[in-house]
């Protein structure tokens, strides 16, 4: 079994920056994707970001010029900065794993609140 544990998540005003990280309990080495999900209260939890094994990245539009993924392979890392925050992401961000074999894991979630 793979856990995934996120940190980085809490309390900024608008327009600061955050950067979460999510960490796997253990090398996995059929990863196909890494991202990052989020849903805020009342919403659909949405894709923000993701990265491929090869390093493609995509991100929602709301997301982009403003959020950058990125991924230390050695340590099954991957990372969401957040930068320019607006009210509208706050949200539960919730990490994801994909295997090349269609097993799926989530993180627990962390907290990001962005105040006026």
């Amino acid at each position: 079994q793979v856990r995934l544990v996120e940190s980085g998540g809490g309390l900024v005003q608008a327009g600061e920056s955050l950067r979460l990280s999510c960490a796997a309990s253990r090398s996995i080495f059929d990863i196909n994707t890494m991202g990052w999900y989020r849903q805020a209260p009342g919403k659909q939890r949405e894709l923000a970001a993701v990265i491929t094994s090869g390093g493609n990245t995509n991100y929602a539009d709301s997301v982009k010029g403003r959020f950058t993924i990125s991924r230390d392979s050695a340590k099954n890392t991957v990372y969401l900065q957040m930068n320019s925050l607006k009210l509208e992401d706050t949200a539960v961000y919730y990490c994801n794993l994909n295997r090349v074999y269609g097993v799926v894991y989530w993180g627990k979630g962390t907290l990001v609140t962005v105040s006026s």
